[in-house]
């Protein structure tokens, strides 16, 4: 099979595409390779796929609508895995427009692109922030969700909704992945663990949000993986979604759209003073803290019931949190010297 996976340079697009590449499957990966974080991270990243049978990079901004089109005519993939965004809670608070432009306007491309290339199922990125502070626990696909807390979790809100829509219209299968807080090697350096860890060695003081209240369903890299390409690879469930903005079926809100959300999680949260604790282990260090209040745009606590995924593809998280902080510490150490 071959498919465009836009974001290749991103932390899960990596492993996805490193995934597949290893199954068998042709890969054309598109990335801005932005300064969002450092590029070199990015490029560093892509070496580890270059030169891999079957892999092919495009340097292409989503935004871009032409160009994107372009490049998917031209590739005729069987599929679209769409990882691309512009990622980050805190920064969507002061810097809106970035969102705008890259979840938005950007994904609108991609929809464009596969309508008119005729894919046979768009896979995309979609958020556990798009819950907000969601009283019931685990968090379903069959809740409601009308009540985000930034402007990132909205910008992935209505990438769900805008899929529904050319699912509707064009018949074009699109399948919303909602991830789970994913931890691991070659990680985003704006994301708890790569922050925590090199305040930590640095003997730094780590600032602690909601005084540590958190939980979060810390995910490891593979699981995410694992989940992504299971549904990519996958054969697109033949039932239509049962639920739209948590209505049942037979609702006037029912939907018979070849349209799936579904959670990709651990189902285990972890209070976010555990998880200092395991990186103090892990590391031999004890953390400096300095207890804040919560941040605007933060949730409480998140935790994914991941039971129509196991249901329909077999999803399975097999890694605990001390072995994936084994692991990503193993990598960190290496990549930062």
């Amino acid at each position: 099979m071959k498919l465009v996976l836009t974001g290749v340079a991103g932390f899960i697009g990596m492993h996805t595409a490193k995934r597949l590449l290893h199954a068998g499957h042709e890969v054309v990966g598109l990335d801005n390779l932005n300064a969002y974080y450092d590029p070199q991270l990015k490029r560093d990243r892509l070496a580890q796929l270059s030169g891999q049978p079957g892999f092919h990079f495009e340097a292409l901004d989503i935004i871009d609508g032409a160009g994107l089109a372009a490049c998917v005519r031209d590739a005729q993939p069987q599929k679209v895995v769409h990882l691309a965004a512009q990622a980050g809670v805190r920064y969507s608070i002061d810097h809106p427009m970035d969102y705008v432009q890259a979840n938005l306007v950007g994904f609108m491309n991609v929809l464009e692109a596969c309508r008119h290339q005729g894919i046979e199922h768009l896979v995309y990125a979609s958020s556990s922030s798009v819950y907000g502070n969601n009283a019931r626990t685990p968090f379903s696909e069959h809740d409601a969700v009308d009540h985000p807390l930034s402007i990132y979790a909205a910008s992935k809100r209505a990438n769900e909704l805008m899929a529904h829509v050319y699912s509707h219209l064009h018949g074009l299968p699109t399948t919303g992945l909602r991830f789970f807080t994913v931890y691991g090697p070659w990680g985003r350096p704006d994301m708890a663990p790569i922050l925590f860890a090199k305040s930590m060695l640095a003997g730094e003081t780590i600032r602690v949000f909601n005084h540590g209240h958190h939980q979060r369903d810390f995910t490891y890299i593979d699981d995410i993986v694992s989940g992504v390409v299971a549904v990519a690879c996958g054969a697109i469930p033949q039932k239509p979604s049962e639920f739209t903005d948590g209505q049942a079926k037979g609702s006037p809100a029912h939907s018979d759209a070849p349209f799936r959300i579904y959670n990709i999680g651990n189902n285990q949260p972890v209070a976010l003073m555990d998880f200092l604790a395991e990186l103090e282990q892990c590391l031999g260090v004890k953390a400096q803290l300095q207890m804040e209040p919560a941040q605007p745009g933060d949730v409480q606590d998140t935790w994914a019931d991941c039971s129509d995924l196991q249901r329909d593809f077999n999803y399975r998280p097999g890694t605990a949190l001390a072995d994936g902080m084994q692991q990503f510490i193993q990598w960190f150490r290496d990549y930062y010297s």
